[in-house]
């Protein structure tokens, strides 16, 4: 955590050295002056297509900045500027990553991007505040696209970094709205990956659970390796063996497809509530099997029923019109758009003698008071915690022309109908973050 510095000298001697110089440090590949962007991400390894995911929809956002002009900034700090996204992959290592994090740093990065890991989310989040304190000519902004961990907003909540995805308990308590209407459910399944995020879900629908459905007995509770399960056909037949009606996961990538595609086999019937089941592979993997009984929970689906999230999933696909590559994320466009709009306000309010610097304090209390909004959904940054607030919807899979579901997923025939829709105040939650911020 940042720690207060108490001395009027070292106040002074860090209020000098806080600001960031977008002219000449953050560089292009040596070329024209740029803001870069590092992600760090699995690129490599059984998650690589979840990286790429990432990737496509950042880049996407990023080149729709530029293609309005970049960011705006005064003149004296060099006028207009584009993004730069740079690759760093992380191989699904937190050694690996904090290794990126380190080269993306020397690169000229002052902004990291992550998060299909919690656990690599708060290794990075520790090793950033750290940085932050030693070396303040070059501190750095997290901002966390996925990484849902509860505690990183809460226990681990740092100024530096910000989540821009709902966390695991208010994406539970999302499917809970749906599951406490299901009144023939009576016996479920519990099973996660075994590191943070995995036992923040299946330990939260516990509770849940207890707290809105007591007459719902847990009839098996069990975590696994993270992407080292190659056959979940074992886990499938548990499953099915304990007379579950539905199963509860947090599982994403391969061990989500794994295992759906394992439950099929084994002739499980039931339901999937899922934090990740609408795409990379999992629809495909179950076919009919999975009409009406794959429930997936998201800040956004395709499928939502306005005119602006057509135009702008219908933007995604000629942009991106390969079928494997249909995994759209509105908020991590909400995302970019909210950090162009905090570095343009910090560059505001630069003052004539500083205009040539963009202090990243600056940038990272703009980005407390971000509020955006973009083709037809909105969001805004909760100052307390750092927690994005906004909508959340509930999707059930059905085949691709029925009432509801315009547009399928990845070319498999089908998509995800609407069937809740949760207001950013009712999935607020409250927090334990208790935020230092630098003097």
């Amino acid at each position: 955590m940042f720690k207060f510095v108490c001395q009027a000298l070292k106040r002074a001697a860090l209020a000098l050295s806080a600001s960031v110089f977008f002219t000449a440090p953050v560089l292009a590949q040596n070329t024209a002056p740029a803001i870069k962007l590092a992600m760090i991400e699995a690129l490599s390894g059984p998650n690589a297509n979840a990286g790429e995911a990432v990737f496509r929809n950042l880049l996407w956002a990023v080149e729709r900045v530029n293609a309005r002009g970049g960011v705006k900034l005064p003149a004296a700090a060099g006028g207009s500027l584009p993004l730069v996204l740079e690759r760093f992959d992380s191989k699904g290592q937190n050694e690996e990553a904090l290794s990126a994090l380190r080269s993306a740093i020397d690169s000229g990065a002052r902004f990291v991007l992550q998060g299909n890991s919690s656990a690599t989310a708060a290794a990075l989040i520790d090793a950033i505040n750290k940085h932050n304190e030693r070396d303040p000519a070059r501190r750095v902004i997290f901002l966390n696209y996925s990484a849902v961990d509860p505690v990183l907003t809460n226990e681990k909540c740092s100024f530096w970094h910000f989540r821009f995805d709902a966390h695991a308990d208010m994406r539970m308590a999302a499917l809970m709205d749906v599951i406490k209407d299901d009144k023939a459910l009576k016996r479920v399944y519990l099973i996660g990956q075994d590191y943070s995020f995995g036992q923040a879900v299946v330990r939260e629908a516990r509770r849940q659970l207890g707290a809105q459905r007591p007459d719902v007995q847990i009839v098996g509770d069990e975590l696994h390796p993270m992407a080292r399960v190659k056959d979940f056909l074992p886990y499938a037949v548990k499953i099915k063996a304990s007379g579950a009606q539905a199963v509860i996961t947090g599982n994403w990538g391969n061990d989500l497809t794994l295992l759906v595609k394992a439950a099929r086999e084994s002739g499980f019937e039931g339901k999937f509530y899922t934090f990740y089941g609408n795409a990379l592979g999992a629809p495909a993997a179950l076919g009919d099997a999975g009409i009406g009984k794959v429930v997936a929970v998201a800040d956004w689906l395709p499928n939502v029923q306005t005119s602006g999230s057509e135009m702008f999933y219908k933007s995604f696909r000629a942009r991106y019109s390969q079928p494997a590559d249909d995994y759209v994320h509105m908020r991590m466009q909400l995302m970019v758009e909210a950090l162009a709009q905090a570095i343009e306000g910090a560059g505001k309010q630069a003052t004539k003698a500083s205009a040539s610097a963009i202090d990243m304090v600056a940038v990272a209390a703009q980005l407390e008071q971000a509020s955006v909004t973009f083709s037809g959904q909105s969001g805004a940054m909760r100052a307390a915690d750092h927690q994005f607030q906004q909508p959340l919807v509930v999707g059930v899979m059905d085949r691709m022309g029925t009432p509801g579901v315009k547009f399928d997923v990845e070319g498999s025939g089908y998509g995800f109908r609407v069937v809740k829709t949760i207001t950013a105040a009712a999935a607020e939650q409250p927090t334990t973050c208790r935020m230092q911020r630098p003097l």
